[in-house]
């Protein structure tokens, strides 16, 4: 009887594959659950949890939603590690989000993410081609948040619900692989946590007004999913989140902002509550992130960043770049371009986005 199925063989191809990008020794499945969306995002080297205000808070920090007064769309495209050939420039990753304000009682959102594996070919044991199949992760989250503290703190959450599928299963006896799991994420932002500007009121540089925001961020905390028996589960990226934001300049001509951020996956074999404990070994696994932004006349935004995820071998630039056009003062399209270090595999991953808000 045969012990393994081509799904697993896809999900290992997958886990080996995607933790250049990632995280180099993760545990978890699920791994496009930790691809972070947004060309705005990745141009500030994906240190955005604390600056977040855009429909793309919902995947970042939906805590961050709790300050958005406008209804909002977002979509984004990765044509993901194009260039690496092999049969793997059909992967692409992409990402949809809505949030909406709702007077007394707090912003409501949807997203969506879909990581496209692309198209393989099955084989028998003995190498013959059974067919082509496709392969993909799916996840849809809707999202609330709400102002504890008006304009001071915002607290949000998603819930969220995952099936990937790797492949078919191989012989009679063979499952396919496919899972099914669901999970929550929680969210908070502080804004004004400190403000120099109500120290030395502008500094004798109109425009000048440095404050800075902080977000605590908990993504994907939920049971493992399984594709084969639950003896073989795996658990999902549980991934915790730390990050600031500063307002460093803001006229009506330019505007300034700088971000910086940690964060860590802390799957292992424990459940999803003792990891929270027992998940932060070796420590060297964290990653770190920096940014900045500079946006003139509300129109054309210029972004650069750092990445340094020194055990995924992940270590360098970001660039990006983006023009918001004011329809009227309440109508606004936004599009952005980022392109981000990928690590050995390929050079950059590029990222496209779109945004509208009335």
């Amino acid at each position: 009887m045969k012990r393994q199925i081509l799904a697993t063989v896809m999900l290992a191809m997958f886990i080996l594959a995607v933790p250049n990008v990632i995280n180099a020794i993760s545990q978890a499945g699920v791994l496009s659950l930790s691809i972070e969306p947004g060309a705005r995002a990745n141009g500030m080297g994906r240190a955005y949890s604390a600056i977040a205000d855009d429909a793309y808070a919902a995947w970042w920090n939906p805590g961050a939603l709790a300050f958005n007064r406008k209804t909002q769309f977002a979509g984004s495209h990765t044509p993901w590690l194009q260039g690496i050939g092999s049969g793997a420039d059909d992967m692409y990753y992409e990402f949809f989000a809505w949030n909406q304000y709702f007077s007394e009682i707090g912003n409501l959102g949807m997203n969506i993410v879909w990581m496209d594996m692309g198209t393989q070919m099955q084989m028998s044991e003995d190498a013959q081609e059974l067919g082509e199949f496709h392969s993909y992760d799916l996840a849809a989250a809707v999202s609330y948040a709400y102002e504890a503290v008006p304009e001071k703190i915002g607290i949000g959450g998603n819930f969220k619900v995952i099936y990937s599928y790797l492949g078919p299963g191989t012989g009679e006896t063979e499952k396919e692989g496919s899972g099914f799991s669901w999970a929550f994420d929680l969210g908070l932002k502080m804004k004004d946590i400190f403000n120099l500007s109500t120290q030395i009121p502008n500094m004798g540089i109109p425009g000048f007004q440095p404050s800075i925001d902080a977000a605590l961020v908990i993504q994907n905390i939920g049971p493992n999913i399984t594709y084969v028996n639950e003896e073989q589960s795996d658990p999902l990226p549980q991934t915790v989140r730390a990050g600031l934001g500063v307002n460093l300049f803001n006229s009506p001509y330019s505007k300034v902002k700088l971000s910086a951020e940690a964060s860590r996956i802390i799957a292992n074999e424990d459940n999803m509550f003792a990891r929270f404990a027992t998940g932060w070994s070796p420590i060297e696994e964290t990653i770190y992130a920096a940014g900045a932004e500079y946006t003139y006349f509300d129109l054309l935004s210029l972004r650069a960043g750092w990445f340094h995820d020194k055990v995924g071998k992940i270590v360098g630039p970001s660039y990006g770049a983006g023009v918001q056009y004011g329809i009227t003062e309440a109508i606004k399209l936004g599009a952005d371009v980022a392109m981000i270090v990928a690590g050995d595999l390929t050079d950059y991953n590029m990222y496209y986005s779109l945004s509208f808000e009335f």
